[in-house]
């Protein structure tokens, strides 16, 4: 028995286009093909080819691995190598999949919780900030590479996070090389992991100034807070926080002029 391309196209559920490229890849040859009409005609025979194609071809398959299959197999076991080769392909894919999906998330968290009111207070104030739940990695090194960090705890707590970012600050002076800081989130819940420490922030008494502009000028709302401590002979303690309420975006840089820090220096 011979089938015209149409009827086999509808016994085996593979579009007329999918065969004619089978066909072209020689990974599906008709059992004839008419040399004056170029009609394809296939044989009963190929019906289970077919379907072998099919089954492969949505175990995600690429077509040159389904030709070599066809062409070295006859049977499921003797393509147990290959199944579990696509079996780990597949499992990685996932994984890669899970942190593209985890880093998304982080980025629309953080965009949204970036969104704030227009009207700004560049004031120094006194503040009462609660305590709340992060997720921290501690680093050491230089302030600039704090990115890294919120990288690291956007892959790993993903839809947990629900604050802005922050910097605790673990020494009261500047350090070019060897800073001891903390990359932090505000996170819903976690559990703490090698890396990360998600544990209760305590919160407190502070002075806070929200500073507009790039990091490298930071030190001009510093001074603006140290005066007010010192005229009020307060002590500190630390860490000091810098929460960044507008920054680069994980994508975008965004201008840094508009850039929007608050620094928390706590009180005892």
């Amino acid at each position: 028995m011979r089938y015209s391309i149409g009827e086999f196209s509808k016994i085996t559920s593979l579009s007329i286009k999918s065969l004619r490229l089978y066909h072209e890849k020689d990974i599906l040859v008709p059992a004839e093909v008419d040399q004056f009409t170029s009609y394809r005609y296939y044989s009963e025979s190929d019906i289970e080819k077919a379907k072998s194609i099919k089954i492969l071809k949505e175990y995600d398959f690429s077509l040159s691995e389904v030709k070599d299959i066809l062409n070295s197999c006859n049977d499921e076991s003797e393509i147990l190598e290959q199944l579990q080769a696509k079996l780990l392909e597949i499992k990685n894919k996932l994984e890669r999949y899970n942190q593209i999906s985890r880093s998304i998330e982080s980025i629309i968290i953080f965009e949204r919780e970036s969104k704030m009111s227009t009207e700004v207070n560049f004031e120094v104030e006194e503040k009462k900030v609660e305590t709340i739940l992060i997720a921290g990695y501690r680093m050491k090194g230089k302030y600039n590479e704090v990115g890294e960090g919120f990288k690291i705890l956007g892959k790993e707590m993903g839809r947990h996070i629900n604050g802005k970012p922050m910097t605790l600050h673990y020494e009261g002076e500047y350090k070019e090389n060897d800073a001891d800081f903390e990359a932090c989130f505000q996170v819903r819940k976690g559990s703490s992991t090698d890396k990360i420490s998600v544990r209760e922030l305590k919160g407190g008494k502070c002075v806070s100034i929200i500073h507009k502009g790039t990091y490298d000028t930071l030190g001009n709302s510093y001074k603006l807070l140290f005066d007010y401590i010192g005229k009020k002979n307060y002590k500190t303690i630390l860490p000091s926080r810098e929460v960044y309420l507008k920054g680069p975006g994980m994508i975008f840089k965004g201008n840094p002029n508009n850039y929007l820090t608050e620094i928390q220096i706590f009180l005892q």
